[in-house]
């Protein structure tokens, strides 16, 4: 039996008892069997959660700031334990990841810690951003780094392709900032959604989900989700031209949506409990009936 650590450094607290979970002779067997693949589910997870206290954040609820506070010690602690597996390996430790982001950090934000470099506001900052980030990268590495080999593979696919277009404008690979560049940008989302409709009609009869699978139906449908990619990332692309995060903005059309159903659920209820489904009609026409009582 191990006896907990004092809690007056909690930092230092935290990472003992990542070294007692994972200690071989008195550890948790299930601590012992992770590895960095295997908590990863873990760590995305643990951020979400954080996300979720963040957006219910409430200046006159204490309590708000208590879930948030609780969120990001359960996600700190994902980072100790990648930090621990990793030092039992011998490659770094929770110290050297805290020194490698804090050099970093000194070194991309020569406006706040040099002394000749200026910045008129977030555009400069930035481009500058990017400049050193690139320079940082090449200094590490011989080869020509990539601006967007820095976007994490596994993002969620719109907020992708927002971040993309977020990184090339920092070099002018971009629509024109000017009216005349935000109405060729809307030209370009009607061109792609024309597209897509085109593809879906005249595809419609060789893909049809009821059809069976052959090898025609797989190149129609790759066709397909081509011209609907295309346009997802030309709206991507208007929703950053107005400052709109379209990640969010889909999730609180989720989270609208979700709330409306649920109200209709619960109407519906008595139905449903026997396997009775409504029509299209009468969800319909509760939907407009639900929609118009939120307004």
């Amino acid at each position: 039996m191990k006896k907990p650590p004092s809690l007056d450094k909690p930092i230092e607290s935290l990472k003992k008892i990542a070294r007692d979970l994972r200690d071989k002779t008195h550890g948790c067997p299930w601590d012992m069997n992770q590895t960095h693949d295997s908590v990863v589910k873990n760590l995305i997870e643990e951020t979400y959660e954080v996300v979720d206290a963040i957006e219910k954040l409430n200046e006159k609820d204490i309590n708000t700031y208590n879930d948030l506070k609780e969120e990001l010690g359960d996600l700190f602690f994902q980072i100790v334990f990648h930090a621990q597996l990793a030092e039992e390996r011998g490659m770094f430790n929770l110290e050297d990841t805290a020194l490698y982001v804090s050099e970093k950090l000194i070194f991309r934000h020569p406006h706040v810690y040099g002394e000749n470099v200026q910045v008129e506001g977030e555009k400069d900052v930035l481009k500058n951003w990017e400049k050193l980030k690139r320079e940082e990268k090449n200094k590490k590495n011989e080869e020509f780094i990539h601006m967007l080999s820095g976007i994490p593979v596994h993002l969620p696919a719109l907020l992708k392709s927002y971040r993309i277009g977020q990184k090339v404008s920092r070099v002018n690979f971009d629509w024109p900032s000017s009216k005349e560049g935000t109405k060729l940008l809307k030209e370009k989302v009607i061109e792609e959604l024309n597209e897509f409709l085109v593809e879906i009609d005249e595809n419609h009869e060789k893909y049809n989900p009821e059809n069976l699978i052959t090898a025609d139906k797989i190149k129609e449908k790759e066709r397909v989700e081509e011209e609907l990619g295309d346009l997802l990332f030309a709206i991507s692309q208007l929703a950053r031209r107005y400052y709109i995060d379209p990640e969010e903005a889909l999730q609180k059309a989720n989270k609208k949506v979700t709330s409306r159903f649920e109200k209709m659920e619960t109407i519906f209820q008595d139905k449903l409990n026997k396997g009775i489904h409504p029509s299209i009609e009468e969800w319909d026409e509760l939907w407009k009936k639900v929609k118009k009582e939120e307004k």
